[in-house]
């Protein structure tokens, strides 16, 4: 069949499931004795027309909120670390900031699923780079049954895709277009770049040893000693994983919120029952890390083999659970041993393409699968240079951090007293 062929089958089917939509709502609707129509949730149909005509972006506003509606990915819009991006998100959270309020995403599987929730006005805004010749068909097969859909804000005239809103919204639309320069998309690409680099996180590079001679790793290593037991942790690989997340810096903090040595999320605190007023103190932070590190092994207790087990864990403290199960589920279907983390790895890396994200299978959607890996193997390679760390010095809590003098996966520090400023 022709691609003209194909955009028609997917026209009809749009149509023919508005129409159902809209029949399945007349089913649903009462007439009272005095003759006015009420829908099944006690509004009139007049009060619902009314209501549907006048909700625009004045309404919108006074809501104080605005309903996107686009698919997952990473040019549209990807949870990472608890925080939204992609694109065409913080492209639609600049115009939300500017008419002062907030967005709301919902995430559709398709296309079809997109159009429809605009078209019936359960969603405000299409904000995904649709083809307008899909849209203008779409319009031709609705004829006058129900509101055109009016492709504007956002657009990509290379490619003849732009956003779409409800031509009812009119001043929703009005004021997309007067707010859309494509210069707007360098902008946030750029913004995006920086904020998945290294650079977002605050912090000062310390070198990730003080003194092997004297067996010590850092000023902090009796606590990972001491809680690290409460779990029955290697001390060494809770401080491998301390210098991947903040360089034992204890003051460090992420541009998502993380915070303190462990990175340790605003909504991880709260779970964990610990006050942001004392998330910044070393005993503290390292304290509710290693209980929600118990949480996640517990999580992950269908993984036989410890050493297995543990990197799923880490996986999990900078991935998220969801995202290791999705990539589990993928492994398991292809055949492969789940209960490897290298075969699980494999599964992590894909749910970084499309074919892979937007399997039925998978149902938190896209990740950035290689730095979840990578962070792993760091901590894992790290751990292993730790092993020979047996016994601290007596006197290694007085011992002061030492700034990084280069990068490098291990950089060594020098010699004398006087540290040299970090190169992050």
């Amino acid at each position: 069949m022709s691609l003209r062929g194909i955009e028609s089958v997917w026209i009809c089917v749009f149509v023919l499931g508005l129409v159902a939509s809209c029949a399945q709502r007349k089913e649903q609707s009462i007439a009272t004795p005095w003759g006015e129509v009420l829908m099944e949730d006690g509004a009139s149909n007049s009060d619902s027309t009314a209501l549907a005509d006048t909700f625009d972006l004045p309404q919108i506003q006074a809501g104080g909120e605005l309903i996107a509606v686009t698919m997952n990915g990473p040019a549209t819009c990807f949870d990472y670390k608890g925080k939204k991006l992609g694109t065409q998100y913080l492209l639609c959270n600049r115009f939300a900031e500017k008419m002062g309020v907030a967005v709301r995403v919902e995430i559709c599987r398709d296309t079809f699923e997109m159009l429809r929730k605009v078209q019936l006005g359960e969603a405000d805004l299409l904000m995904f780079q649709m083809p307008r010749t899909l849209v203008s068909q779409a319009n031709v097969q609705l004829g006058d049954t129900l509101p055109s859909l009016v492709p504007c804000g956002a657009t990509v005239d290379s490619c003849a895709t732009s956003w779409v809103v409800n031509s009812e919204k009119k001043q929703l639309i009005a004021a997309l277009n007067q707010w859309y320069q494509p210069s707007l998309v360098a902008q946030v690409q750029q913004e995006e770049r920086y904020l998945l680099s290294t650079n977002s996180v605050r912090r000062r590079v310390y070198a990730p040893m003080l003194n092997r001679g004297k067996g010590v790793i850092s000023r902090y290593d009796h606590l990972f000693m001491t809680y690290s037991m409460n779990i029955r942790w290697d001390w060494r690989l809770m401080a491998a994983q301390c210098y991947q997340e903040s360089t034992f810096d204890p003051r460090a903090k992420s541009w998502a919120g993380a915070c303190g040595l462990m990175q340790i999320m605003p909504s991880t605190a709260n779970l964990l029952g610990l006050p942001m007023a004392r998330i910044y103190d070393p005993e503290s932070n390292i304290e509710a890390a290693s209980r929600y590190l118990a949480m996640l092994e517990r999580r992950f207790s269908d993984i036989r083999l410890r050493s297995e087990r543990l990197k799923f864990v880490l996986a999990c403290y900078n991935g998220g659970y969801n995202h290791i199960r999705d990539a589990m589920a993928l492994a398991h279907r292809d055949g492969k041993d789940t209960q490897r983390w290298s075969n699980v790895a494999h599964y992590v890396l894909l749910l970084s393409s499309p074919q892979y994200y937007n399997d039925p299978m998978v149902r938190y959607g896209y990740m950035r699968g290689s730095e979840t890996v990578d962070y792993v193997e760091r901590i894992m390679q790290r751990w292993q240079s730790y092993r020979g760390v047996r016994v601290a010095h007596p006197s290694f809590g007085m011992i002061q951090p030492q700034k990084a003098v280069k990068k490098g996966r291990f950089t060594r520090r020098k010699s004398h007293p006087e540290p040299a400023t970090a190169t992050p």
